[in-house]
């Protein structure tokens, strides 16, 4: 049963000022797996996470490095989720989590949706 959808959209340009006129966000927003990255690939996984806070309708217990967008054996991508955030998770009954992201057009987007098999928080 699906449990939150979320989207967000990010502007390329804008997110790359951002993080060149304030280097701390990138620390601050991103796991140190996922800071390597270029901006516009940042700039989708920080859509990404937004997706998931809306999906969740925002919450007290989300912090940015405890959801780190990762890729399956076939690229594909998806969230790791750690410490408050799992538990909320859990206790909220969300087993699957699914991402799709894309830039192009000058905006980097993201799409979550959250599925719960059932039992906790239905």
């Amino acid at each position: 049963m699906i449990a939150g959808i979320g989207i967000d959209v990010v502007d390329l340009d804008r997110f790359e000022r951002s993080i060149r006129r304030t280097p701390a966000l990138v620390e601050r927003l991103f796991a140190e797996s996922e800071r390597d990255r270029s901006p516009r690939s940042l700039a989708a996984r920080f859509a990404a996470k937004e997706a998931l806070i809306k999906a969740l309708g925002g919450h007290a217990v989300l912090r940015w490095q405890e959801m780190r967008v990762v890729q399956d054996a076939d690229g594909n991508p998806g969230f790791e989720v750690t410490g408050g955030l799992a538990a909320h998770l859990e206790a909220l009954g969300i087993d699957t989590l699914h991402l799709s992201m894309s830039h192009d057009a000058g905006i980097a987007s993201a799409f979550v949706v959250l599925e719960r098999s059932g039992g906790a928080g239905g």
